[in-house]
């Protein structure tokens, strides 16, 4: 490639975010802050009950709170950037900002909650979730910044999304594609389909259930985490796995799909795992009331 217009990263980056379509703005501000409420309160809330009611020191609201602590930080590395390119016309984040946003959002998700099992086995599961992701994490975002970077450093996109950064590099990324495939099938393809596997036993147990109001509240149960599943990991293999070729909606309509489809998983994904895991539970619904209760006779 031609490195005659090869720039430094180490001054920054520039998002355009919306840039050109500035009537968008105004509505996905209003929508993206309303879901980043969500999220902090629904997360935190969820957190707060696992650590304070001794009913629920189980391995399943572990792993939930777990979760709901990763939604928590991945969010808030990235909105209040994406809201802040909503209110100007081009955002700039220095080169460690753009490197903590571009770490792959799939860590710390490939767990299994509903399994009886002992502290001393769930507590180094998700130790082991947590060191693959950011290994994972660590790896992508080094291979990517050592790139060579054409250009005026600008991103078309609401943050530093890893193949958005790519677009930038003025030399051949090969290293960068096998890394990246490698990790799909870790990080994706192999969890879809232990996922996939999963539903089938559980959906045969559900029809083994001999009344039918159990089993509609089986299937209801199973029928909103499946939704969750599909939101998220649909819209990461999408993004993450599509082929690269010509692009049939056109350069600006594909840039604004990516950008909508990164949303989905970057904060719809997290707005509804509260509520589809956990708010709907009756244990969390009682653990809620209980410190409410306690928190009004203290007062």
């Amino acid at each position: 490639m031609n490195r005659s217009n090869e720039t430094s990263p180490m001054l920054g980056f520039v998002l355009l975010g919306l840039f050109a379509h500035p009537k968008l703005e105004k509505t996905f501000f209003v929508l993206i802050l309303l879901m980043y409420l969500v999220i902090l309160l629904g997360n935190g809330v969820l957190i707060l009950v696992t650590i304070l009611d001794s009913l629920l020191d189980t391995p399943m609201y572990f792993f939930l709170g777990n979760l709901s602590f990763l939604d928590i930080c991945y969010t808030t590395s990235s909105v209040p950037l994406i809201l802040g390119s909503f209110l100007t016309p081009r955002k700039t984040i220095s080169f460690s900002a753009c490197a903590v946003q571009m770490a792959p959002p799939c860590h710390g998700r490939n767990q299994r909650p509903h399994v009886v099992m002992s502290k001393a086995a769930y507590v180094p599961m998700a130790v082991g979730s947590w060191a693959a992701g950011i290994t994972n994490s660590v790896v992508q975002t080094s291979l990517a910044m050592r790139l060579p970077f054409c250009g005026d450093n600008v991103i078309n996109h609401f943050t530093c999304e890893i193949l958005a950064v790519l677009k930038l590099a003025c030399a051949d990324i090969p290293i960068n594609v096998i890394s990246m495939v490698v990790a799909n099938m870790i990080f994706l393809a192999l969890p879809v389909l232990f996922i996939f596997v999963s539903y089938i036993f559980i959906i045969a147990t559900i029809l083994r259930i001999p009344s039918t109001e159990g089993r509609r509240k089986a299937f209801s149960t199973c029928s909103a985490h499946l939704t969750v599943v599909i939101v998220f990991y649909g819209t990461i293999i999408f993004m993450y796995g599509k082929p690269k070729s010509k692009d049939l909606l056109g350069a600006d309509k594909q840039d604004l799909a990516d950008k909508l489809i990164s949303l989905f998983y970057g904060v719809v994904t997290p707005m509804l795992n509260p509520i589809i895991y956990s708010l709907r539970n009756k244990d969390v619904k009682a653990a809620v009331r209980n410190l409410v209760a306690q928190k009004h006779l203290t007062e």
